[in-house]
């Protein structure tokens, strides 16, 4: 008896989304919504108030409720950068290779 592939199997969500051509959309929104609950979880832990962040990053502080804004994507690198060095951390970013 040979083994029948289910008619229902799709493909990968992720081909789905390339398909759709918005992978990299995708992609760049979950990494930004990941960086701001990290970004607000280590400021809670360190007992770290958005003013004080603020403060510590050189910035307003509605420059700072876009960062931890989840879903505002308009935020550069540069910002990033400054808030991860205002709490004692480093950004890092690479690329790997396409799958």
């Amino acid at each position: 008896m040979s083994a029948r592939k289910n008619p229902r199997e799709g493909s990968t969500f992720e081909s789905f989304l390339e398909e759709a051509g918005i992978l990299e959309e995708v992609n760049a929104g979950a990494m930004k919504k990941l960086l701001a609950l990290r970004l607000a979880e280590t400021m809670r832990k360190q007992k770290i108030s958005k003013a004080a962040m603020a403060k510590r990053m050189r910035t307003s502080r509605a420059q700072l409720d876009r960062l931890l804004d989840p879903e505002n994507q308009s935020v550069t690198l540069l910002t990033m950068s400054k808030a991860a060095s205002a709490l004692g951390k480093r950004l890092f970013i690479h690329l790997d290779d396409a799958a």
